[in-house]
Formats: C-alpha cells, sequence, structure tokens
C-alpha cells in the first residue's frame, strides 16, 4: 500500500432545490478540474427567506482529493 497526499478545497455551493442539490451541483462543478476527489466535508448550512419560504440554499464545504 502507497502513502498518499491529500488537499483540501473550501467551497460554497448553492442550489434553488435543496441542500443535497447544493452538495451535489458543488461537487459536480470541482470535479471539472479537480482530479481524484475522495470526500466532502459540510460546515456550514444557510440560505436564504422570501416571504416566509426557504427560498435557496447555500452550502460550504471542503473537499477532499488525493494528490498525483
Amino acid at each position: 500500500m502507497s502513502d498518499a497526499i491529500y488537499k483540501t478545497v473550501d467551497v460554497v455551493g448553492s442550489s434553488t432545490e435543496s441542500i443535497e442539490d447544493a452538495v451535489s451541483g458543488a461537487i459536480a462543478k470541482a470535479s471539472k478540474t479537480i482530479d481524484h476527489i475522495g470526500w466532502f466535508e459540510v460546515g456550514e448550512i444557510r440560505g436564504h427567506v422570501t416571504d416566509g419560504k426557504v427560498a435557496h440554499y447555500q452550502v460550504g464545504m471542503k473537499i477532499g482529493f488525493r494528490l498525483d
């Protein structure tokens, strides 16, 4: 088994639909420019309220990936 080195980046995903869509969208976008994504960690969840209803979700998260 070889030793692996990992790095993390902080991103904020957003969605008008759900927290899950915000997370999935952030990972999908990050995977276009970052190879070897292996995990994520949600640190913050916040949103925007309009007329007493949730209008927008934002999820602050770390994405971890293995360095070549």
